[in-house]
Parts: C-alpha cells; structure tokens; sequence
C-alpha cells in the first residue's frame, strides 16, 4: 500500500545524507536534463525557467503531512532563492494516495486554480490549511477564504468544466511516478546535465537541498 512517507530531519541526518547524495550514481533521464512535458497543465504548476540548469521534479500529496512540511520550510525556500535567480526549474506532479480521502480533490481543485492563473495561492492555500479541509473535506471552501470572488469564480467554473481533462492530467502525473517507483509521498527527482538523480524518500530539508544544489552548480 502506498503510505505518506514521514522522515524527521536534524543536522545529524543532514550530515549523513549528503555525501550519499554526491555520491549517488545519477541515472540517465531519457528526456534529458528537463522532464518530458505532458501537457501545459504541467507548466502552469511549475515556477521559473525551463532553462535552468537544474531541475527540481516533486510527486506531491496535498493531503500528505510530510508534503507539507516540504512545501512550506524547502519549497518555499527555493522561490525565494534559486528559482528567481534562474537556477532552478520545479516542477510540481500530482500523486495523491490512495489512504489520503480528500487528496484526489484536492489536487482537481489545485489543477483548476492553476488554469485560472493563481495556481501559487491555492498551492499554499492547501497545505497551510491542510488541516483544516483536511479534516472536513472542505476543500472548496478553504480555497475561497484565500482567493478572490471574481478569481474563485473563474476556478469553480473551470472545475466544472474541464475536469475530466484535468482529471487525466492527474492519471498521467501518477502513471510517471508509477514508472519510476514511486510509492510514497513526496518523491523528488533532480535533473542536471541529463541526469536524473532520486532524492531520499520522504523529501530533505532546505540546508541539506541548498548544498546538494551548489554542488552540482559548480560542475562543469
């Protein structure tokens, strides 16, 4: 069975992850230093350049704990560093599990929203309140506290309408990460210079990320 991998960070793990980190041997990525896009669904739920040199792919649960420590102490981190500075492309996949009831819905309503053009807010929106509709399935309630009237409306009514293309957006995001093994949440793959690296199950912290990050930024 799936499972939302939980993993408990300290400078202690952060020190014996990356060596193995460096000295992992990168698998060669068939698509080449840039994961094959699907659709544009795909670009609307990535930020920054496509050109830049690292990658950085996330199979995410909305509903997932450890997604959400991920998103909001790493993630975040990174659209306040790397991603600006064109050095880093994310890339977000959707693979909600099985054992998360609400998780399916909300990566539909995250999917719509990102059509809408507020893809970041409602992304945000989800995992700092992911208690909250976690628990209640109020999925849609929770991202209109968040998102304007005019701006909820235009998501409601891309829901409405297109979500069986989004629907088959999601199904192809988890036939990938099914490709690749994956079977717990979140799962992160690097991508440079051709190469695709797998990170450790269940996501690293930004100390960690930040360093494997400037290793591979000062290979030639």
């Amino acid at each position: 069975m799936r499972s939302c991998v939980k993993v408990i960070f300290s400078i202690a793990l952060s020190a014996s992850l990356l060596p193995a980190l460096l000295s992992a041997g990168p698998r060669q990525s068939s698509s080449g230093s840039k994961p094959a896009p699907l659709q544009d669904l795909t670009a609307l739920k990535s930020v920054g350049s496509r050109e830049a040199p690292i990658t950085i792919e996330v199979f995410s649960d909305y509903q997932c704990p450890q997604c959400r420590v991920f998103y909001l102490d790493t993630a975040r981190q990174l659209m306040l560093t790397y991603i600006p500075a064109g050095k880093v492309y994310y890339v977000h996949r959707d693979f909600p599990l099985s054992m998360h009831s609400h998780s399916r819905e909300a990566a539909r309503w995250a999917s719509a929203a990102a059509v809408a053009g507020v893809f970041e807010t409602a992304e945000q929106t989800l995992y700092s309140k992911q208690d909250e509709w976690g628990s209640t399935g109020k999925i849609e309630d929770v991202l209109a506290s968040a998102l304007s009237p005019a701006d909820m409306k235009k998501v409601r009514t891309i829901e409405a309408t297109e979500g069986a293309q989004i629907d088959a957006a999601i199904a192809r995001d988890m036939a990938l990460g099914e490709s690749r093994g994956v079977n717990g949440t979140p799962s992160i793959y690097v991508f440079h210079k051709g190469q695709m690296t797998p990170l450790p199950a269940g996501g690293v912290n930004y100390s960690l990320l930040k360093q494997y990050i400037d290793y591979l930024l000062q290979q030639r």
